[in-house]
């Protein structure tokens, strides 16, 4: 029943309490598709940290949603519940000790295949979300002051590989960020995979963090999609990617390349200690040198 991929990459990735999971897993699965009253209806399939289950109750297409217990997923049923399908995928049932969530099926077509220009779709998505956050949504300033320290820590640790004016703009990015007093939603991992096509509205996002900040933090990983469009003219077509993203979205173009740099950086120093390809690499030196 357990996707043999997913089982590799969650041992891989969690070490022990990764396997005691996954062995506890069918017997998750069999216990909430019976207390949700569904019936399984294909295999199951998965993605980075969770196994997705296909089923239908009372005839209607649903999916459950069983993700690995990592502190980083505790806020996704709140966020949704927060959205209550404006916007996102409507959750249907939650489960937050078990971190197993019924939601509504989407057909799957991510929004890499639109026609329409994918950045503003994404930006107007990102508009849509950011409504006043509950007080128990983590905010994105509590988050800084532990990311500064990741910047300066990391980059000791591996030699101080960029070179010194990216790190300070990124930390000063940091310090601009904690200034900003949006307290609204966002999604926090906006990308293409994570906004499915759908029946009720054209497009829905997944899969959300559960943050409350602005959502210039969330150019950074959209723009970063289809990137092989722009390789050989990169700086301006991330910077009409941003500007784009940025309207559409309604926060400060400016902050956005900023976050951009900052999480760019990150990317750099992240992708050198966990060994990555070295294209992966070099693209994010790329980027964090071009929106100084």
């Amino acid at each position: 029943m357990i996707p043999a991929a997913f089982a590799q990459q969650t041992i891989a990735r969690e070490g022990a309490p990764g396997r005691t999971w996954l062995d506890q897993l069918p017997a998750l699965t069999e216990h909430h598709l019976g207390r949700w009253h569904c019936t399984q209806t294909a295999p199951a399939i998965h993605g980075q940290v969770a196994l997705i289950v296909p089923a239908t109750r009372a005839g209607t297409p649903v999916i459950l949603k069983l993700s690995f217990p990592h502190p980083g997923h505790r806020f996704e049923p709140t966020a949704l519940a927060t959205w209550s399908g404006t916007g996102a995928i409507h959750l249907l049932e939650r489960d937050d000790q078990a971190f197993a969530m019924l939601l509504e099926r989407l057909p799957g077509e991510t929004l890499s295949t639109a026609t329409e220009d994918p950045w503003h779709l994404a930006g107007t998505l990102a508009r849509r979300l950011a409504v006043p956050a509950p007080p128990e949504i983590p905010r994105l300033t509590a988050t800084l002051p532990g990311w500064s320290r990741q910047l300066l820590a990391q980059s000791k640790h591996l030699g101080h590989p960029l070179p010194r004016r990216q790190i300070d703009a990124a930390l000063e990015t940091v310090e601009a960020l904690a200034e900003d007093r949006t307290d609204t939603m966002l999604h926090g991992d906006l990308h293409f995979a994570n906004i499915l096509r759908a029946h009720r509205e054209p497009w829905l996002v997944i899969d959300p963090k559960g943050l409350a900040g602005t959502a210039a933090f969330d150019a950074a990983t959209i723009v970063r999609d289809r990137i092989e469009e722009i390789t050989d003219n990169l700086e301006p077509g991330l910077h009409r990617r941003l500007a784009t993203y940025s309207e559409a979205a309604g926060v400060d173009p400016t902050l956005a390349r900023r976050t951009t740099q900052a999480r760019a950086v990150s990317s750099a120093l992240w992708e050198r200690l966990h060994h990555q390809p070295r294209l992966g690499i070099a693209l994010a030196d790329r980027i964090a040198e071009l929106l100084l």
